[in-house]
């Protein structure tokens, strides 16, 4: 798949650059004192400085393509604004040239400390001349390659055989877009992450965008919606997930997540709208793109690029949540994950030094525990207590006996008087069980 041709923008396009790419622009200009031709309406506030949009968008755009010739393919005004503003970068209206002391200047310095304030300007301090000293941005740390990663790395991190994983991949690369369901704490966001490091072959976060729905999420933030500027004008901005895509369109050749942690937290048909073909693995693409209903009539359609990958993670325990419509299903492949209170999680605990006879308790009361959450009818499978909340021992191991105490008293204890709200005292009856060692 090739990146799309560069369209005229309009605030419902997601942007040609990243927000770093911006800020790399702007840290050269002031690291070598570049003129840039004056704006003649609009000006780029940042950190109380004032620099002309276009100019900046244009050395950013060099920057990013390596091509000191290259043209900014936008115009001013409107086109570049609305792109920075979708970064968000804000936008204000060139300041007149007012006489010093006068009222309207005086008014000007007013605005301009409201704008320190907002875009968290340091205050100058004086120099040992007199003068006022700026606050220079520090410099950018150099930061190599992200780390390799593989299926050993995988094996070592979570708690899932190789053939597990395999399987899990396997669905990945079919279907481009994966749920991991399963009880609490049985580290599905965990285990997400990890499944991306694995397909990027590198622990690379850069490209990974993570969410989290919950009820008062929607189509406006994960697509495209109106949200107030700085001076309370509303504006179309771009959601997360077209901006994933831009950038994934522009590097066709290497892959780009999104995780969608407590997917059945939100609205989901509210939320992915009309966009819930594009998740199909044969509706990638330019050739099957659809027109948002927010978007002005000459915006592009949108469309997600085939190396756009979607790993999303439902809780089944949670009893305020819809289950998951078939259109939606239908366009993910399932894992489940249970707990997992064996060889794995109990050579983590020893290798914490944990004394062996807490960790016996641990997988013993545990295991009887779930046992008999399972076989409840009220409950079931579904409502299993998971292993993460025994992943991160206590050090000293010496304290090991008081942390199990309170993870049993303080985390799982409240969670089973919520199981068995109508039988307080079958709640109770099995925290004592765990806490008798």
């Amino acid at each position: 798949m090739t990146a799309p041709t560069p369209a005229p923008p309009t605030p419902a396009s997601p942007p040609v650059l990243t927000r770093e790419q911006v800020l790399r622009a702007l840290r050269l200009v002031e690291r070598e004192g570049r003129r840039l031709p004056p704006s003649t309406v609009y000006e780029l506030l940042y950190r109380g400085r004032r620099y002309p949009p276009r100019p900046v968008a244009e050395l950013a755009y060099r920057l990013a393509t390596a091509d000191a010739q290259a043209r900014w393919p936008y115009a001013a005004g409107h086109p570049t604004n609305a792109l920075l503003e979708a970064l968000d970068f804000t936008i204000v209206a060139k300041r007149p040239i007012l006489a010093a002391g006068s009222a309207h200047d005086q008014s000007q310095a007013a605005e301009q400390q409201a704008e320190d304030l907002y875009t968290g300007r340091p205050t100058p301090t004086r120099s040992a001349e007199g003068g006022a000293s700026t606050v220079a941005e520090p410099a950018a740390p150099y930061a190599g390659p992200p780390p390799n990663y593989n299926l050993p790395d995988a094996l070592q991190e979570v708690f899932s055989s190789a053939d597990e994983l395999e399987a899990a991949l396997a669905g990945l690369r079919r279907r481009r877009a994966l749920l991991l369901q399963g009880p609490p704490g049985t580290g599905k966001t965990y285990l997400a992450r990890r499944l991306a490091w694995l397909l990027l072959g590198a622990q690379d976060d850069g490209r990974i965008e993570l969410v989290q729905f919950h009820p008062s999420y929607g189509y406006e933030d994960f697509v495209l919606g109106f949200r107030p500027g700085p001076k309370g004008q509303f504006q179309l901005v771009p959601g997360v997930l077209p901006l994933l895509c831009q950038r994934a369109a522009q590097d066709p050749e290497r892959f780009y997540f999104l995780l969608i942690d407590e997917l059945n937290r939100g609205n989901v048909a509210r939320i992915f709208g009309e966009l819930l073909v594009l998740l199909e693995p044969d509706k990638r693409g330019p050739a099957h793109a659809l027109r948002l209903p927010y978007a002005p009539p000459e915006a592009p359609r949108f469309y997600v690029p085939a190396n756009v990958y979607v790993i999303g993670t439902l809780n089944l325990a949670d009893r305020s949540l819809a289950p998951l419509d078939y259109a939606l299903r239908r366009r993910f492949a399932f894992v489940a994950l249970r707990p997992q209170f064996g060889p794995p999680l109990q050579a983590l605990l020893a290798a914490a030094e944990v004394p062996a006879s807490l960790i016996e308790v641990v997988a013993e009361r545990m295991a009887a525990l779930n046992q008999v959450i399972a076989a409840d009818p009220e409950l079931g499978p579904d409502f299993e207590v998971g292993h993460s909340y025994f992943c991160a021992p206590p050090t000293p191991p010496a304290d090991a006996k008081e942390w199990l105490r309170l993870i049993f008293e303080q985390e799982i204890g409240p969670l089973l008087a919520d199981y068995w709200r109508e039988q307080p005292d079958k709640a109770a009856a099995q925290l004592r069980k765990l806490l008798n060692f």
